[in-house]
């Protein structure tokens, strides 16, 4: 977890993220592109229905609320992509995602008492994954925390959780950023460079999926993982150290925390920034990071390898 402030959790990633790039030494920002690619963006458009295959879209709201906040709490693992048994047509993030639904749908969601005592092999057969596979512990691990959480603060209930942000999606987000479920801070000079990619895209999603009208979701930063520097690289916004190219190219993995790795995500939120500016905030931080996303599932994509680096952040 970070170090307390009084600044909100988006403005230390956002100010924290811009004091990288102009410091990086291993990834660029080619500035002269991101107007011209901005508009393409907002040309494009943002927004996609969720699957109901992958994404528990019906229920009440307290079991939705659950799944939610559940997903985006085990929403980590994308170093660990080829080695899990992922479902045909699905990448490893929908894999996790499918499994969930198919257990919320057909069990119903865990109480808060039964997330307190989950164990690696029983959520490994809701995953259908290997209980002794790492990601299994890490996920229990995330998902006791989180029903720790909201059965000693919020009397056992989710949508509680929610209410007590009030309608904003910056204070949701630093209610979660303060659980170690969702503890997301590297550092870089000897200085914290807080990310906290799933705490502030859970706030992002809750309003998404209407399970509250969330003010200040436009205050959210980009959720930094390896599909944004991915697609930036390929589309010519972002220019990578021959060096990182090579490791990135050769699938090797990044060392969560490394100079290179903390730059790809500091820089991926800070074009971000400067996309939304460039076309006067028509498209804010969260709607820029959906597109790009949504970008990356494409083939073209996926047919180069990304950065990948085994950690419990994305």
């Amino acid at each position: 977890m970070g170090s307390p402030s009084s600044e909100p959790v988006a403005e230390r990633v956002r100010s924290t993220c811009e004091w990288v790039a102009g410091r990086a030494r291993f990834v660029h920002i080619e500035r002269d592109a991101v107007g011209e690619y901005a508009l393409g963006l907002q040309a494009a458009g943002v927004g996609a229905p969720l699957d109901p295959e992958t994404h528990l879209v019906e229920g009440d709201r307290e079991s939705r609320a659950a799944f939610v906040l559940c997903l985006d709490a085990i929403n980590f693992g994308s170093g660990w992509w080829p080695t899990i048994r992922k479902r045909a047509g699905h990448s490893g993030y929908f894999t996790v995602a499918a499994g969930l639904t198919e257990r919320f749908r057909d069990d119903g969601a865990w109480s808060t008492k039964e997330l307190t005592e989950l164990s690696p092999e029983h959520l490994a057969s809701v995953l259908d994954q290997d209980p002794e596979h790492p990601l299994m512990s890490q996920y229990a691990a995330s998902l006791r925390d989180v029903g720790e959480h909201v059965l000693a603060e919020h009397d056992g209930h989710f949508a509680t959780l929610i209410d007590a942000a009030r309608g904003s999606a910056v204070t949701l987000a630093e209610m979660l950023a303060r659980w170690k479920a969702f503890a997301d801070v590297s550092t870089y000079e000897d200085r914290p460079v807080p990310f906290f990619k799933r705490a502030q895209l859970a706030a992002a999603d809750i309003a998404r999926v209407g399970l509250a009208e969330l003010r200040e979701t436009q205050r959210l930063t980009a959720f930094a993982d390896n599909v944004l520097p991915h697609v930036l690289r390929l589309d010519g916004i972002l220019r990578l150290d021959p060096t990182l190219e090579k490791t990135i190219d050769g699938g090797q993995l990044l060392t969560h925390g490394s100079p290179p790795e903390v730059e790809l995500r500091a820089c991926a939120i800070h074009t971000v920034e400067l996309l939304s500016q460039a076309i006067d905030g028509r498209l804010y931080p969260a709607q820029i990071d959906e597109a790009l996303w949504n970008r990356g599932r494409e083939s073209r994509y996926k047919a180069v390898r990304r950065p990948r680096s085994r950690n419990t952040a994305y």
